[in-house]
Parts: structure tokens; C-alpha cells; sequence
């Protein structure tokens, strides 16, 4: 099984062991390491880029608790060195952020965020009612987020039953295996693009001040 060492760490390259390499049906290669930097698909975040070695690291995914890591060639076994592609990892880990503070915010009123979508374009949290409800605007999300960020919180980890949680300050923690910020001024300012309730539950629509992929549309 792949130690997954972006658990815990923020660094943007390590060294490491190929375990594996075989060719994949699609012409790419399937590597396996022994440690791995790279964020896998999944949890509504996108997957890490950067390289293996001389390789390109493409995509990784997870797969029965591995890390399969394509890449656009083949890649020796043995001793390795392992690069993050900084920027791409900078806004998916912000905009992952983002999604959790407007979770907290939307706990503030009565919703529980139960799923996301982190991509860039496309960040949105999925509210349900936790329990009595009250009434919250896109007015009420924009402030309450953007004033955690203005805050500067500093991020904390800890794992409980074998779960990762993440939160800043006093913030509530979600269990969560994606990557972060380590202070909230990091995220910049929250958009909060749309907001809609349908059959009993809240959508939240958002994006990043300066990466505006969402078009501003308030549907309460």
C-alpha cells in the first residue's frame, strides 16, 4: 500500500521507491511508489501533476488502496525523485479549502455539507439539513467565509480512528484526505456565485476572487 506522505506533509518534492511500472491499455505507464507526494483523484479534489524523474506524471488515481501514477513513459524501478507541480497544486488545495469554510458557514445555520466538487469552475457544496434549519442568503455565506479568511487561521491536522481530520483554528474538522492550506488567508476572497434550495436541500456555488471560473448568478 502507497504511504500517502501529502497526509501530512506540504512538501512539493521527496525522494522515494518505483515500486512498479507497467504499461496501461491507453499507451500510458502505471507506476506504483513506495511514497507518494501526489494528491490521487477523488474527494471532489483534482489530481496532482508534476514528475517522475525525467517522466511526466500525468494523472494518479486510487486504486485498492494504492496510488497508480500514469505517466507518459516508462520509469526504471528503484530510487526516485518526485516533483508537484506547485501551481496546480496551490489552486486545488485553495479551492478545497474554500469548500470547507462554506461548510462551516452553512453549520452556522442549520446545513450540514455532506458532498463537493473542488475543481476549479465547478466548486460547489451540497447542503442537508442537520437539524433546524434557518434561513441563509449567498449575503450570509460571502461574509461569513470571507471573515474566517481575513482571520488567518492556522491549519491543524490530527487523525482520529484512523481518519485524517483537517480544520484551522476552532473551526469544526471534517475528515477529509485532500490537500490545504495552512493558514485561511491563503485562500484569498470566496465568491459565493449561486445559491439554490431544492427538494429540502441547499446547493452553494463558489470560486476564487482571482480565478472567477463561475458566472455570479443568486438564486435563493
Amino acid at each position: 500500500m502507497t504511504e500517502r506522505a501529502y497526509y501530512y506533509s506540504d512538501e512539493l518534492s521527496m525522494q522515494t521507491q518505483v515500486l512498479s511500472c507497467t504499461p496501461a491499455d491507453d499507451g500510458r505507464f502505471r507506476v506504483v511508489l513506495a511514497a507518494t507526494l501526489f494528491h490521487p483523484q477523488g474527494g471532489g479534489q483534482m489530481s496532482d501533476t508534476g514528475r517522475i524523474d525525467t517522466a511526466i506524471m500525468l494523472q494518479a488515481v486510487q486504486e485498492e488502496g494504492d496510488v497508480i501514477h500514469f505517466t507518459e513513459k516508462a520509469v526504471e524501478p528503484g530510487p526516485v525523485s518526485i516533483q508537484i507541480d506547485g501551481k496546480r497544486r496551490s489552486l486545488h488545495s485553495r479551492y478545497h479549502s474554500a469548500g470547507h469554510i462554506i461548510a462551516c458557514i452553512g453549520e452556522q445555520y442549520g446545513w450540514f455539507g455532506y458532498k463537493g466538487n473542488h475543481k476549479p469552475g465547478e466548486g460547489r457544496i451540497v447542503f442537508k439539513p442537520a437539524d433546524v434549519t434557518h434561513p441563509v442568503t449567498a449575503d450570509d455565506f460571502s461574509v461569513g467565509a470571507n471573515e474566517i479568511v481575513s482571520r488567518h487561521l492556522a491549519r491543524s491536522l490530527r487523525e482520529e480512528e484512523g481518519r485524517r481530520k483537517v480544520t484551522w483554528g476552532t473551526l469544526p474538522d471534517y475528515a477529509c484526505g485532500g490537500t490545504h492550506v495552512v493558514n485561511t488567508g491563503d485562500v484569498g476572497e470566496i465568491l459565493i456565485t449561486k445559491v439554490k434550495a431544492k427538494k429540502g436541500e441547499l446547493t452553494v456555488q463558489y470560486a476564487l476572487h482571482d480565478h472567477p471560473t463561475h458566472g455570479t448568478e443568486i438564486v435563493q
